[in-house]
């Protein structure tokens, strides 16, 4: 299978309430691996805010109306042995954008049933401790 992705490079996109509270999804595979709105940039994407714009709007149905902002985090790490075939042979490093989006409140979530199956509101300290990445867990926890 050819590699997807031109390069290592994703989003990751923390999406939070006024009250504190923090949107997690489960993804379909493995099994119980929750996290916040992710993915790579496709080929034609050389902005990473274009890709968390896509990525939020592919995950949890919300549109363009919602404001992502760049949090200035830019984190590098291994790419996890499931994930690898998604990239060429040599590639083993991911490059890691974070973004951020506040809503006044919770909202309902329309998933992409092929990545997830389920969608939480949890308070922070709750949804930092239920993500499986640290980077993520980190995001949430630097929320303003």
């Amino acid at each position: 299978m050819p590699a997807r992705y031109k390069r290592p490079e994703s989003v990751l996109v923390v999406v939070y309430t006024a009250a504190g509270e923090v949107l997690v999804l489960r993804r379909c595979q493995p099994p119980d691996f929750w996290q916040s709105v992710t993915g790579s940039l496709r080929w034609e994407e050389t902005d990473p805010l274009d890709a968390a714009r896509r990525e939020l709007r592919e995950e949890t149905g919300l549109g363009d109306t919602v404001e992502v902002i760049a949090c200035g985090a830019v984190n590098r790490f291994p790419i996890l042995p499931p994930w690898r075939q998604r990239y060429a042979p040599e590639v083993t490093e991911n490059l890691e954008h974070v973004f951020r989006v506040s809503l006044p409140e919770r909202c309902s979530i329309i998933l992409n049933s092929h990545e997830h199956d389920a969608w939480l509101w949890l308070p922070r300290a709750t949804a930092a401790a239920k993500v499986m990445s640290y980077t993520n867990r980190d995001a949430i926890l630097a929320l303003p």
